[in-house]
């Protein structure tokens, strides 16, 4: 029997209407997400990674908006939720761990004050017992001699240790659905296994579904389940990790895997995708990435459209790496 999704994505388009123009930052990205899954969201910075995060929690502010599809929260759309109900989801149901600690924690409070908070406005549960809970999900981040530090403020941890303390608000409440905006940025390498560990946990034991948005293709590898590699507001190319990294079709997800210094050789110049992403106001004429694409001809001057390919992948493309063409086929809605 095949599990309902957490959450069901469908054609997301969210605008920034400002005065230069309308940077569509997402533009018609589909994907879904099931139970106890990791979902990798990776592309360079400007792709629309961060504002689907936003989009998906309601966070979207003027001037940017979403402007079309469904976000599909077990079948509720969260499109049409008012924000009244938004506010109880958030937080129990749907937690976001955003890059930026601050956005999390209040500076003028403790940190026992806040977490507790973050419990007691969803539970009916004791002081006590919330201050255990608290105690025991800042142990789960590596955060040595928990009970002192729960009397701390955030201005007296270093930012690797802000982070930490947000990434334990977040999971407080064992929610069906966590968004992580590059969580784990600040922190060491030693830290940042522990919490991929711990949120590995808690995803397999608790159902909980997690979208992991990074720039870091070596992270994605080890947690994820899917990957969906973004490109100008549109995902190029998704499917099972370990198909999509082994043997990248689009040539924009080939190139960012070749970028990885391990996949150069010794003393040789690194690989690097040629050129730069191009403005959201203005984009080129068809593929975005043609310009920078090595693979494009004259077939690039228009939109591709989504198909369906080898190894239950969807890719927009129209020169995939490897393929002939007769191994796709368009997708059909």
């Amino acid at each position: 029997m095949t599990q309902k999704p957490t959450l069901d994505v469908k054609d997301l388009r969210t605008y920034f209407f400002t005065k230069g123009g309308v940077a569509k930052a997402v533009d018609g990205i589909t994907f879904s997400i099931a139970p106890g899954k990791v979902l990798g969201l990776v592309g360079e910075s400007g792709s629309g990674k961060t504002v689907t995060g936003f989009s998906i929690l309601g966070l979207v502010d003027q001037p940017g908006r979403v402007v079309g599809g469904e976000i599909l929260y077990r079948g509720e759309d969260l499109n049409k939720v008012s924000a009244e109900r938004m506010r109880e989801l958030r937080g129990v149901n749907i937690s976001m761990i955003f890059q930026d600690p601050m956005m999390t924690l209040n500076p003028v409070l403790r940190i026992d004050t806040q977490m507790i908070e973050a419990i007691r406005a969803h539970e009916k549960v004791s002081k006590e017992i919330a201050r255990q809970r608290a105690r025991d999900a800042l142990g789960q981040v590596g955060i040595a001699s928990p009970d002192e530090r729960l009397r701390a403020y955030p201005h007296q941890f270093s930012g690797g240790m802000r982070q930490r303390v947000a990434i334990a608000i977040a999971l407080l409440n064992k929610p069906d659905l966590i968004v992580a905006d590059e969580p784990t940025t600040a922190l060491d390498v030693t830290i940042q296994g522990q919490i991929l560990y711990e949120v590995q946990k808690l995803c397999s034991q608790t159902g909980t579904a997690l979208i992991w948005i990074t720039h870091d293709l070596s992270v994605v590898a080890g947690l994820a389940d899917q990957i969906c590699v973004m490109y100008a507001g549109k995902i190029v190319e998704s499917g099972e990790v370990n198909a999509v990294l082994d043997n990248p079709m689009h040539p924009y997800t080939h190139g960012l895997i070749t970028s990885v210094p391990s996949k150069n050789k010794r003393g040789a110049p690194l690989s690097q995708i040629p050129g730069m992403a191009p403005s959201l106001l203005n984009l080129p004429k068809g593929c975005a990435f043609a310009p920078r694409c090595k693979w494009s001809n004259s077939n690039c001057q228009e939109q591709p459209d989504m198909r369906l390919a080898p190894e239950n992948r969807r890719l927009l493309c129209h020169n995939p790496i490897e393929y002939n063409n007769d191994n796709f086929s368009q997708e059909t809605s």
